[in-house]
C-alpha cells in the first residue's frame, strides 16, 4: 500500500520572497515566506516495484556503516567521517576528488537550533553553485573545476535510531516541470544567499526509503555544471509507528565533487 505524508510547497508569488534565518540577530529564529501543506503519495525504495537509481533520479541510497559514535559538539568526528564520505562517494559515484566543506545536524526537537527543513527545496541555483564554488574553492581553482565536469552532492544519513518520523523525501526530476521551480532569498544577519523552492503540482512523484537506519545514507544532487538534474527534498511529516516515540535525528553533509 502507497504512503502518504504531508509537505510545505512554495507558492508562486508576484515579488521575489524570502526566508530570513536568526531573524534579528536571535539564533534559531524563522520568518519563512507563504508555504502550502500538501499530501502527498510516497512510493517506498524498499518496495520491489520501486527505485531510485543516481543516474536517473539523481539520488541514490547505500548501506555505509560509520565508525563514529557520536557526533556531539566538542567531539572529534570530522577527520574519520570525511574519510568515510570521500570513500563513498568515490565508489558509488567514481568521484576523481571531493571536498566536505559543511556537516549539518538537525533534530526533530522544537528546542533544536537545526530543525528538518519542512520545505520542498533544492540548495542551489546555478548562481549560487558558480557563487559557492568560488567561495570553496578560491577563484583560480573555481575556474579550473568548472572547465571540467563537478557538482555538489549532500549527503544524509539517520544518527542514534532508525528514521520513524520525518524521513527525508525526494521528488523524482523527471516529474518535475521548469516553471515549478522558485527562487527563493535566504537572509542571514550577515549575508544573502537563495535556494530554488517547488510549487506544488500534481504530477510530482516523491519517493523515499522507509525506516533508514544510521548504517544508511541517502546521496542525492543538489547541482551538476554538466546538468544533471537537482533534486527537490524535504523532511516528509509522516510517522512510520504510531508506538514508537524516538526523535528524528540526522546529519547532511554537503559535498563538492569532481569527476
Amino acid at each position: 500500500m502507497t504512503a502518504t505524508g504531508t509537505v510545505n510547497y512554495h507558492v508562486h508569488k508576484d515579488h521575489r520572497q524570502a526566508f530570513e534565518i536568526d531573524a534579528g540577530g536571535v539564533v534559531g529564529k524563522l520568518i519563512s515566506p507563504q508555504l502550502e501543506e500538501t499530501e502527498v503519495a510516497l512510493l517506498d525504495t524498499r518496495r520491489e516495484q520501486t527505485s531510485a537509481n543516481f543516474e536517473q533520479d539523481s539520488v541514490g541510497f547505500a548501506i555505509a556503516p560509520t565508525q563514529v559514535t557520536s557526533f556531539a559538539d566538542g567531539i572529534d568526528w570530522q577527520a574519520k567521517y570525511d574519510q568515510e564520505v570521500v570513500a563513498l562517494l568515490t565508489n558509488e559515484l567514481d568521484a576523481k576528488e571531493v571536498q566536505i566543506f559543511d556537516h549539518t545536524v538537525r533534530e526533530d526537537d522544537p528546542n533544536s537550533d537545526r530543525k528538518p527543513a519542512r520545505n520542498v527545496h533544492s540548495d542551489y541555483s546555478q548562481e549560487g553553485a558558480e557563487k559557492r564554488l568560488i567561495d570553496i574553492l578560491g577563484a583560480q581553482e573555481a575556474a579550473q573545476w568548472g572547465e571540467g565536469h563537478y557538482a555538489f552532492i549532500n549527503v544524509w544519513r539517520p544518527i542514534g535510531n532508525p528514521i520513524n518520523s520525518a524521513p527525508l523525501g525526494f521528488i523524482r526530476p523527471s516529474s518535475v516541470a521548469k516553471e515549478d521551480w522558485i527562487l527563493i532569498d535566504l537572509i542571514y544577519p550577515d549575508r544573502r544567499g537563495h535556494i530554488m523552492g517547488l510549487a506544488a503540482n500534481s504530477r510530482h512523484e516523491w519517493i523515499y526509503q522507509s525506516k533508514m537506519t544510521p548504517d544508511e545514507v541517502a546521496f542525492f544532487n543538489i547541482y551538476d555544471n554538466r546538468g544533471r538534474p537537482s533534486i527537490g527534498h524535504s523532511a516528509i511529516d509522516l510517522v512510520e509507528d504510531a508506538n514508537v516515540k524516538t526523535i528524528r535525528k540526522s546529519i547532511e553533509s554537503r559535498t563538492l565533487v569532481r569527476y
